[in-house]
């Protein structure tokens, strides 16, 4: 057996086919396919508008700017996540500031971005400012807890839902809160990258109800152009820059493999639960269970990850190297934002009990929607042997 990645792309036959077929129209970019794509991105999410770019990290960028981000603005970002989350801010001259996180979900921790929100000076108060949960590992962020307390301090919210798309949480009154859906956010981010639900090469997308975040989010990734005259104006090629943005449109090529891969995210979801289902029987038990500890069952885990959670310091990093070894490959999700020396050298040595708790054990297995029965028992039983090994 062959080496096996953490997470891959799941490409089939109709995916090929979409981009041929791309490959051989009048048009590879600007093109009607990001049109088309933005319309399916919509109706799946069931969402009003949706804005496709060329990566997540452009979504979260084009998201924070259309909201009015700026150099007056605080973002509070769970400490657990990827830098993108954080450097979008950054990228607008916005603070960043880190909150701890859940030590079992490694989700954001509502006590924590209520006692940052407490202690902000009225001046803070006074801008623009974000809370940014992100739905991490596939389960959704609480989203509605965040809603609550941007609402009490004038707050927006974008969610980070790159690892969510299709989950869903059940609250203890019985409601579903899903992710994505624009219920509970001003906007959520997508991304598109091969080791996501819906792989594009690279890209992203903004889902949001909102016209205005819609239209200032197109402007944006097109250099901060539009074309305000209609065909019938005496010079109908005229166009105008009036703010800097970016090129960060998705090509026709991309929006056709997303739109093939959007088709099957439904059956993709199920896969990737039928996997997880299965690791939790086969390592939910004695010796795995003295060990590490496993994701908590969630009905409407969009499963991006699975992630065990070593109990003794130091056994990550053991098993890490150990499966490394015989050609099983995983990854940590993820370092502590606030260790990293970029942000430690503007914040100093900060540490979230939360954030290390998590990230001190956790460790992501092999899980993607093409994951054979006998990959995965090839998993387990390289980890019953490190077990064994001590």
């Amino acid at each position: 057996m062959g080496l096996i990645p953490y997470s891959k792309q799941s490409i089939g036959e109709e995916d090929l086919l979409a981009v041929e077929r791309m490959m051989k129209d009048d048009f590879l970019t600007q093109g009607p396919q990001v049109s088309e794509f933005e319309k399916d991105l919509a109706g799946w999410f069931g969402v009003k508008q949706a804005v496709a770019c060329s990566s997540g990290t452009a979504a979260l960028h084009l998201a924070y700017s259309s909201l009015g981000i700026d150099e007056n603005s605080i973002g509070i970002v769970p400490a657990v996540t990827f830098s993108a989350t954080a450097n979008a801010l950054k990228y607008q001259g916005a603070k960043p500031i880190f909150c701890d996180v859940d030590p079992e979900s490694g989700l954001i921790d509502l006590e924590s971005v209520e006692e940052i929100l407490n202690n902000l000076n009225p001046n803070q108060k006074r801008s623009k400012n974000l809370i940014v949960p992100v739905s991490l590992t596939g389960s959704v962020a609480p989203l509605k807890g965040c809603r609550i307390l941007a609402d009490k301090h004038e707050f927006c919210v974008v969610e980070d839902a790159s690892h969510s798309p299709g989950a869903w949480r059940e609250e203890s009154d019985g409601n579903k809160i899903k992710s994505a859906s624009g219920e509970w956010s001003d906007a959520s981010t997508l991304s598109f990258h091969p080791v996501k639900h819906v792989c594009c090469g690279e890209g992203g997308a903004i889902l949001t109800n909102s016209a205005e975040i819609r239209k200032h989010a197109v402007k944006l990734r097109s250099h901060g152009i539009q074309r305000p005259f209609g065909p019938e104006h005496e010079t109908p090629w005229a166009y105008e820059q009036d703010e800097l943005g970016w090129n960060y449109r998705l090509s026709d090529i991309h929006a056709a493999l997303g739109r093939s891969q959007l088709k099957c995210l439904k059956n993709s979801l199920l896969k990737r639960r039928e996997i997880a289902a299965r690791y939790r029987e086969l390592l939910g038990k004695k010796p795995f269970s003295s060990h590490f500890g496993l994701p908590n069952e969630e009905k409407g885990h969009a499963w991006h990850l699975f992630v065990l959670r070593f109990r003794k310091p130091g056994r990550r990093d053991q098993a890490h190297k150990f499966l490394k070894e015989r050609g099983i490959m995983t990854q940590v999700h993820y370092v502590p934002l606030y260790r990293h020396p970029y942000f430690e050298r503007e914040m100093g040595k900060i540490r979230l009990p939360g954030a290390e708790k998590f990230f001190e054990g956790c460790l992501s297995i092999p899980l993607f929607p093409n994951l054979t029965k006998g990959e995965q028992d090839a998993v387990v039983n390289e980890i019953a042997r490190f077990i064994e090994k001590g």
